[in-house]
């Protein structure tokens, strides 16, 4: 696979993380597709690894989320854009320090956002919880499942170049 059908695929994926984040989009479809694209174009082992984990990584997620809240953001009284700002810090996140930064941008962007939008750290740290407990632990899982199939995709692309 060539440097720009790599770039291609990075493209996709970069697409799916924030079709997760919004409500309707099937971002984890699109990040499996994106690998399995990748794995279909690079036969080698490592590839098709990959490809073995991520389907199994996010097939996982799905049984989990019955067990999760499901996101209503209307009963915390915060807007939308607060998850959106927490998704965008988490993705940035999982990068600048890998693995846990994505949980640690999450969690910080949804306390910004909070905080800003009322103006106090209090109620921004009150409003932060009320959020992960009603939407943000389960966008948070979904989000955080789909960023270490990117990871896992990322370090295979590295180690084999």
């Amino acid at each position: 696979m060539d440097v720009w059908q790599l770039v291609l695929v990075g493209l996709v994926m970069l697409l799916g993380l924030f079709g997760v984040l919004v409500p309707g989009v099937p971002g984890q479809a699109i990040v499996w597709a994106s690998v399995l694209w990748w794995s279909l174009s690079d036969t080698s082992r490592v590839a098709w690894a990959v490809l073995i984990g991520a389907t199994a990584l996010l097939l996982l997620n799905q049984a989990l989320r019955p067990l999760l809240p499901p996101r209503r953001t209307s009963r915390t009284g915060a807007p939308r854009h607060t998850l959106l700002v927490g998704g965008v810090s988490g993705i940035a996140g999982f990068f600048v320090v890998p693995v846990v930064g994505g949980i640690l941008g999450f969690v910080g962007g949804v306390y910004w956002a909070e905080r800003s939008r009322l103006g106090s750290h209090r109620a921004g740290w009150a409003s932060t919880r009320m959020v992960m407990r009603t939407a943000g632990y389960s966008l948070l899982v979904e989000l955080f499942a789909c960023l270490l199939v990117v990871g896992a995709w990322l370090g295979a692309v590295i180690s084999t170049r």
